[in-house]
């Protein structure tokens, strides 16, 4: 397996993991990146589906409080870091969900059939250019049903206006390799999306874009 993105996904562990909810969905999403929380949890909330397919899964904290249209949806996980996996599964063991180690940059073995695809906080930590991170749409896509919705969040830069805080510290995860987003832009993500789905949406909330899109 590649470790190409590596870098950003090392830096979860379980010690980082158990204090993530604080800092970055506590603090830094209101503070700094200028996106509360409950605005995420609304995008989760417009989209999620009976069976759902989350990619970059965090702590699992989304998923945990999303409002599901099913008592028991399927939930499968994927993500390159075992520490998330596992810290997700555990928060959501109520769902019994699948859990699958893989690297999005790269093809995916066979997950199953999804009506909803999640990617939230995912691209701005993968390595390259808004092209190069949109080859897991390509990724994906044979897991998706025709009319699957596909969301997320992403921090980007670009002409987004940002707070001399955030850039200081958005600067500081590009040196740690956290983040990757030096180049990323409202303007790429959004060519990206349209190029591979149909009823594209874009909101910018402070540095962060949310996308929601539908396959054909």
């Amino acid at each position: 397996m590649s470790n190409v993105i590596e870098a950003g996904h090392a830096v979860y562990s379980p010690l980082v993991l158990q204090a993530y909810d604080w800092i970055v969905l506590g603090l830094s999403n209101s503070l700094l990146w200028r996106c509360p929380t409950p605005v995420l949890r609304q995008l989760y909330d417009r989209n999620v589906t009976a069976r759902h397919l989350d990619v970059g899964v965090g702590t699992g904290y989304f998923l945990d409080k999303a409002k599901w249209p099913v008592a028991n949806p399927s939930i499968t996980l994927l993500d390159l870091n075992p520490n998330c996996l596992r810290a997700a599964s555990k928060r959501i063991a109520r769902y019994a969900p699948q859990t699958r180690l893989a690297n999005v940059l790269e093809p995916l073995p066979a997950l199953g059939r999804f009506d909803s695809a999640g990617l939230c906080y995912l691209l701005h930590c993968l390595k390259g250019s808004i092209a190069d991170k949109a080859l897991v749409f390509d990724h994906l896509r044979p897991a998706l049903t025709p009319g699957t919705r596909v969301f997320g969040a992403t921090i980007v830069q670009g002409d987004i206006a940002r707070s001399r805080p955030a850039q200081a510290l958005m600067a500081f995860y590009n040196r740690k390799g956290i983040f990757s987003n030096t180049h990323d832009t409202v303007e790429d993500l959004d060519a990206a999306l349209r190029a591979r789905f149909t009823s594209v949406s874009i909101e910018v909330k402070g540095c962060v874009v949310l996308f929601e899109a539908r396959t054909d």
